[in-house]
């Protein structure tokens, strides 16, 4: 290879397109594309139905239509995690606080 403080520009250009097109390149055999107007991110339209597409090796097809995003995170394996039993008697305990008895912690 030659010294990359002489390489030509369009050899450089080339190399960057190639390396940009790898790191570009799918991965993973679902997807979910949001059929609203604007913005395609699922915390601004959770209500908005979605394509769901998956990978056959030559191209992306049509699976269906999740009613929202929820449906959508069900259809690519992200299952919501169940909730934490909530007991009466337990009081919350203090985001950042760590054990110990410094004196700004008065219990």
């Amino acid at each position: 290879m030659t010294d990359p403080s002489n390489e030509p520009l369009e050899e450089w250009a080339a190399r960057r397109d190639r390396r940009r097109a790898a790191e570009r390149e799918i991965t993973g055999a679902r997807r979910v594309i949001p059929l609203a107007e604007g913005a395609r991110a699922a915390h601004v339209t959770p209500d908005a139905p979605r394509l769901l597409l998956e990978w056959d090796g030559a191209a992306w097809t049509t699976v269906g239509v999740a009613q929202n995003s929820d449906d959508a995170r069900e259809f690519l394996g992200h299952y919501p995690q169940p909730a934490p039993a909530c007991d009466a008697e337990a009081r919350p305990s203090h985001p950042g606080l760590g054990p110990g008895r410094g004196r700004h912690r008065r219990t």
